[in-house]
């Protein structure tokens, strides 16, 4: 336990003396980051406020580097860990290096005037978080993607061995996700810091976590490595998805397919019929996909979407059944969308059923509102 930074025995948490979720134990180490996820109202943030004792505890114990954190002062505890909780702060008459300069006030006097050291550790920060030229910028008047970076660099500015931070990713376009998960990452391998964070994206959960708490229904429904906590349906069920798919292997969240008899089938492959199972999904014309090997980088989106998927064993070359049902809803739709270019053995069914289309005049291109014509 000499490594574990921070952890929880026994934990219960809730608001007013009313539990929310009892018995609580986790754990995270020095270059490690625990991800917590589940749905809106699970209780991620105020397990998080339990952990940094914004609420207090209902039952159990937290141990910061090894020391019960309720018997630590605000100095002591603001040393080794630091925050970043959701919300809209908007200090007043303050500059980006003023905020970002807070994060020192941990190690300066009662009188809280930096020193050399401390100014160079601000602009250590902000360099580390891309936010240089940010400095002598109103703080309340810069975007939210900035001002995520800087109140980073307030945090980093306290040199803490724990970060917490509570959906960190929010108010954030996919660049600035992208390159706070990185910040974080980089931390976390360089500086060996325990990161612990809510995410709402699963797919950025998946990617970056060490290991996976899943909050639901007022328990810790599941813990692990995301290889061990994303699979078998386990989102499905977390969420209680009930229109659409999430798959875990890919991170792809894709819409209900569209229902009824197909009107198009799709002959993909490769990665080349994605973007056209969406399209058609998008635009409500049910289709019929295959011949797709189900290893292929096509076949979770088109098992996704499709109404019909005319499926091959994984490394085998197209049998005379796949071929013979994809040729009859060939033969029903007549509109068939070919976006695979490039044929081998393996699918070299795919190739003269293309072909056959061509021959027929049932090949299209553009994608009408309504079941194209046949062209």
């Amino acid at each position: 336990m000499a490594d574990q930074l921070l952890r929880a025995e026994n934990m219960t948490v809730g608001y007013g003396g009313v539990p929310l979720i009892r018995d609580i134990a986790l754990s995270v180490s020095g270059g490690e980051i625990l991800t917590l996820v589940g749905p809106n109202g699970s209780g991620k943030s105020t397990i998080l406020k339990s952990l940094i004792r914004e609420l207090a505890l209902l039952g159990g114990t937290v141990y910061l580097d090894g020391r019960d954190s309720s018997r630590l002062s605000a100095a002591e505890t603001a040393r080794t860990l630091a925050v970043m909780m959701t919300g809209r702060i908007a200090p007043e008459r303050m500059t980006c290096w003023d905020v970002a300069a807070a994060g020192r006030y941990p190690y300066t006097g009662r009188l809280g005037i930096l020193g050399a050291e401390d100014r160079e550790k601000v602009c250590e920060a902000l360099a580390l978080v891309h936010a240089e030229e940010l400095a002598d910028r109103d703080f309340t008047c810069i975007s939210d993607g900035q001002r995520q970076r800087v109140l980073l660099a307030r945090a980093i500015c306290q040199q803490p061995r724990v970060l917490i931070l509570d959906e960190p990713t929010s108010f954030l376009d996919i660049r600035y996700k992208l390159e706070l998960l990185t910040i974080l990452k980089n931390l976390v391998r360089e500086r060996s810091v325990a990161v612990v964070l809510s995410l709402h994206e699963l797919d950025l959960a998946q990617k970056i976590s060490d290991r996976v708490i899943c909050v639901a229904n007022g328990e810790i429904a599941r813990v692990g490595t995301p290889e061990e906590v994303f699979t078998d349906g386990s989102v499905q069920r977390l969420y209680g998805l009930t229109a659409g798919s999430y798959d875990e292997r890919f991170g792809s969240l894709e819409l209900e397919p569209v229902r009824g008899a197909p009107q198009a089938l799709v002959i993909g492959g490769g990665g080349s019929g994605i973007a056209l199972y969406r399209a058609l999904q998008r635009h409500g014309i049910p289709f019929a996909a295959g011949v797709l090997h189900e290893n292929d980088m096509d076949f979770p989106v088109a098992r996704a979407l499709a109404c019909e998927i005319v499926s091959e064993q994984p490394y085998q070359p197209i049998g005379d059944a796949a071929q013979s049902r994809a040729r009859a809803l060939m033969h029903v739709c007549r509109c068939v969308y070919a976006p695979l270019r490039t044929f081998g053995p393996m699918n070299e069914g795919n190739r003269l059923l293309i072909a056959e289309a061509a021959e027929n005049g049932w090949l299209v291109s553009a994608i009408s509102p309504k079941k194209p014509d046949a062209t």
